[in-house]
């Protein structure tokens, strides 16, 4: 079973780096772009056979390490 968390910066939270890539865009010539908020992509091969307890187990992991739950988000995929 294979698992997709993505991770991205809370509403509110300053994003430097995807205000960086939003610079840069614009430098580049693409000048309709008023905004970037950049995340992280993580994928995980698990073990598990049953979807809830995957997907329980991967919360758990987020909660525990893969996201700073009082400045970031997350959102997970079973698959």
């Amino acid at each position: 079973m294979k698992a997709r968390v993505y991770v991205t910066l809370r509403e509110g939270v300053l994003d430097p780096q995807g205000e960086a890539v939003r610079h840069a865009l614009g430098t580049l010539g693409f000048s309709g772009v008023n905004a970037v908020r950049q995340g992280k992509l993580i994928e995980i091969d698990l073990a598990a056979t049953d979807r809830a307890a995957a997907e329980a187990e991967v919360k758990a992991m987020c909660e525990k390490l893969l996201a700073n739950t009082v400045i970031e988000r997350y959102a997970v995929e079973i698959a």
